[in-house]
Order: C-alpha cells, then sequence, then structure tokens
C-alpha cells in the first residue's frame, strides 16, 4: 500500500485546506454599492413595467370648477339666514376682533353682556359673505378675515355699557360697527358714546329754538318799546312843569 502511494501520488488521501473569509464592513441595506456595469443592464432591461392607473377627471379641472359642483351646505344657509336677520333688527352692530381667548372668560362676558341686552355671537367669514351678499352691509366684510366676534343690540344707546364691559377684556378689540344703518370706525363709536342721549339733544333743540323765537320778538319790539318809554318820559315831565307853574304864580 505505501508502494502505490509512493508511486500514485494522486491516491493519497490529503485534508484539504479551509480559509474563512470574514467581510470587516456592514452592508448598507438602504444605500446598497452599485452593481456591475453588465449586470445594471441586465437588471433595466428585465425590469417589470406595469400599466399606470387611469387619472381622475377632477384632478385636471381647476379649483374654481370643482368649487362650483360642490353642494351647498343648507345649513349654512339657515345660519346666514340668521345672521341677516341680526343685522335687519339690530340698531347697534360692534364687530371685534377676538385674540386668545379661554372659554370661560368669553362666557363671563356673554353673561354680562346678556344682562345689558347685548348678544355676543361668532360666526364664520363664508357664512357672513352669504348673509350680506348683495346688502348694504357688504362694506363691513373686510373686518371679517381674523377671528372675530360680533355684538347685536336692539337698542343703540346700549354703547356706552358695551365699552364699558369689553374694556376689561383686552382679548376683544373693536374694529369698528354699524349704528342706525351707518357704519362707523372705532374712534367715531368713541365719539358717539360720549353724545348726550336722544331726549337730552332734543331739549336742547327746543330750548335753542325757543331762544331764537323769543330773542326775534324782543328784536322786533325794540323800536315801540324804546317809543312808549319815551312819550312816558315826556308825559311825565309835562306834568311835573303844569303842577309847578301855579304855585310860581301865588307867589
Amino acid at each position: 500500500m505505501s508502494l502505490i502511494q509512493k508511486f500514485l501520488p494522486l491516491t493519497r488521501s490529503s485534508t484539504p485546506a479551509l480559509q474563512f473569509v470574514r467581510f470587516r464592513g456592514k452592508i448598507n441595506i438602504q444605500r446598497p454599492k452599485e452593481p456591475h456595469y453588465e449586470r445594471a443592464r441586465v437588471v433595466a432591461v428585465t425590469h417589470p413595467k406595469y400599466p399606470e392607473p387611469p387619472k381622475a377627471r377632477s384632478c385636471f379641472k381647476s379649483r374654481a370648477e370643482r368649487t362650483q359642483q360642490q353642494i351647498e351646505n343648507p345649513y349654512n344657509e339657515i345660519i346666514a339666514r340668521e345672521v341677516r336677520n341680526w343685522l335687519d333688527h339690530s340698531r347697534l352692530v360692534a364687530i371685534f376682533h377676538l385674540n386668545s381667548i379661554t372659554a370661560d372668560e368669553i362666557f363671563r362676558v356673554r353673561v354680562q353682556l346678556h344682562k345689558q341686552n347685548l348678544h355676543l355671537k361668532s360666526y364664520g367669514r363664508k357664512i357672513i359673505g352669504q348673509a350680506v351678499e348683495g346688502t348694504h352691509y357688504e362694506a363691513i366684510l373686510p373686518l371679517f378675515h381674523s377671528n372675530h366676534c360680533i355684538v347685536f343690540s336692539p337698542d343703540h344707546q346700549r354703547i356706552g355699557s358695551l365699552l364699558r364691559i369689553t374694556r376689561k377684556v383686552p382679548q376683544m378689540v373693536l374694529l369698528g360697527g354699524i349704528v342706525e344703518e351707518t357704519l362707523l370706525s372705532r374712534n367715531e363709536l368713541m365719539t358717539y358714546a360720549q353724545m348726550p342721549g336722544l331726549q337730552a339733544v332734543q331739549a336742547q333743540l327746543v330750548q335753542t329754538i325757543n331762544q331764537a323765537a323769543g330773542h326775534l320778538v324782543q328784536q322786533l319790539q325794540a323800536h315801540q318799546n324804546s317809543l312808549v318809554q319815551i312819550l312816558d318820559v315826556h308825559a311825565k315831565s309835562k306834568g311835573e312843569t303844569k303842577e309847578t307853574t301855579p304855585e310860581e304864580t301865588s307867589k
């Protein structure tokens, strides 16, 4: 057996040498290494192509066309009619810009205003625009670009109470209002609040008219009164001369 192995080396048994190779770096799954050019060509050719899904026709329409086809919410129409009713039957409307405020604070303000026959409301700009569209109230629409609230009252003389209550709430900033269907700015509302009431102004007007009429009567009667006074003085002077002449003659 040893001779066979000596002359035939291929029949000799040997243990193969094994060498283990370990990759030192980590494989980056998110950014893998680019394949070889030939392999990249094969991958590009064998990449499957799927048919594109059909696109919706609404994607190619403009926003104006899509909004025109939207169905209007009937609840918004009801709220818009309510706002229009408040505007038509309120002699005082005050518009406020509402800053960050808690629900408890706004509730306390609403209660204080309600005691003075003032009603605090808040609506969206879309509802306000729908309510004032085509009316003489459209001038107030630019005041509703931000968070806001509105105060309605059937008595325009409550503006003093309104300013006194809201002065204690710095989160409510007065922008303007409507008094007797007349749009007023903030300064005009402040000036209007300092004016006296209607009865006081009417009394002052009546007094002024009476003074003018009395002054006119005095001017018309001035010449007659002066003539009467002159004649009265002249008559008295003649009477005194008549009384003195007989005494002088007796002497």
